[in-house]
């Protein structure tokens, strides 16, 4: 019996191996495809051999005016979400601890749900009733959308930062005479704070990369995603392609700017906390 359970489980780890790579590839090789095209300098989407790289629609980016113009948008549309959704959870969060058991579970439902809800249904109804109020469509109609999306999500990232806190601490804190907000900047905030930073990185990249509810509640203005979905329709030139290898490469340079801070931050904790056990 034992002989056989050894060649089962070695063709059941090269399964699981093959299946893992396999989502991988699925995952990862569109967008490096995308990026690969980026730096090809024909008119035709092609991989271009090593030497033939080309830098030509990086720098033709700078002359699409409507693209920087969708660009300039989408990023102050995401700033907005990021700051605004942070904010709204982190509240959210607060007051969810002080709810009772009860109470709890129905907030949590309430503002979890819109993130189950359809992306077209959301962004169809919430037209539906700024049309009905008379509200001019713009850019601050579309982070309004984006808010039905992004706070679910940050607001379960804040809550599991949450549980990293004890209340003997801010009871210790107060019983020594710490206001509320003491309490909160000096202890909660600290203790939280990559909650936060995760959270506002989530709802950042989550406002950048929408576009079905933007598609529904867009003013005048374009962003980012609903021009590359126009210019894709339209047969535009190959600089839809350094657009996306240009989004690609900044995302992950902007991961790794934050995974090195966090790691930078946590090493520095380590060496507070080695210092004040040393004293």
């Amino acid at each position: 019996m034992s002989a056989m359970i050894g060649p089962s489980r070695r063709w059941l780890r090269a399964g699981l191996a093959g299946y893992t790579w396999i989502v991988v590839l699925f995952i990862y090789l569109p967008p490096v495809y995308l990026l690969l095209l980026s730096f090809n300098p024909g008119l035709l989407p092609s991989v271009p051999t090593l030497s033939n790289l080309s830098l030509k629609w990086y720098r033709a980016l700078l002359d699409e005016a409507r693209m920087l113009d969708a660009l300039q948008a989408s990023v102050m549309v995401a700033v907005v979400t990021a700051v605004v959704t942070t904010v709204l959870a982190l509240l959210g969060g607060l007051a969810y601890r002080r709810m009772a058991a009860n109470a709890q579970v129905g907030f949590f439902v309430f503002v979890v749900f819109p993130m189950f809800v359809p992306g077209v249904i959301q962004g169809l109804a919430l037209s539906v009733i700024l049309r009905v109020l008379g509200v001019t469509f713009s850019g601050w109609t579309v982070v309004a959308g984006h808010l039905l999306w992004s706070l679910p999500v940050v607001f379960i990232v804040l809550l599991t930062s949450f549980s990293v806190l004890r209340g003997s601490l801010a009871e210790a804190a107060q019983d020594l005479g710490a206001s509320e907000w003491r309490v909160f900047w000096d202890i909660t905030f600290p203790l939280i704070r990559p909650g936060i930073i995760s959270g506002a990185s989530f709802a950042l990249l989550l406002s950048f990369n929408e576009f079905i509810r933007a598609f529904f509640l867009v003013g005048g203005q374009d962003t980012l995603p609903i021009y590359m979905f126009g210019a894709m329709n339209a047969g535009t030139s190959p600089t839809i392609y350094s657009l996306a290898g240009s989004t690609l490469l900044l995302s992950a340079l902007g991961f790794g700017l934050a995974l090195v801070g966090l790691t930078l931050l946590k090493t520095r904790r380590g060496w507070a906390h080695r210092a004040v056990q040393s004293s």
